[in-house]
């Protein structure tokens, strides 16, 4: 209940709004299609989740401390 309640931000409540026209269009005019996505983003803004869930879409961070790999260095060739 937490999540749905907190942290809402510019962004959500732009996602939020969106997903509820979408869907009332989708109403409107009987394509469900469109209605999915629009129940899509107003869920996704509900529960403050993006499709890879929490923090899922972020780059893995490698250090190459203790791995063996050596840094490459480049050297600029005249011809």
């Amino acid at each position: 209940m937490e999540r749905i309640l907190k942290g809402w931000n510019f962004m959500r409540v732009i996602r939020l709004l969106m997903g509820l026209y979408i869907l009332a269009e989708s109403i409107r005019t009987q394509d469900w299609l469109f209605g999915f996505a629009g129940f899509f983003l107003t869920a996704t803004a509900v529960w403050n989740i993006g499709c890879c869930g929490v923090s899922g879409c972020r780059p893995l961070i490698r250090s190459n401390a203790g791995t063996g790999y050596k840094e490459v260095i480049y050297e600029e060739v005249d011809i």
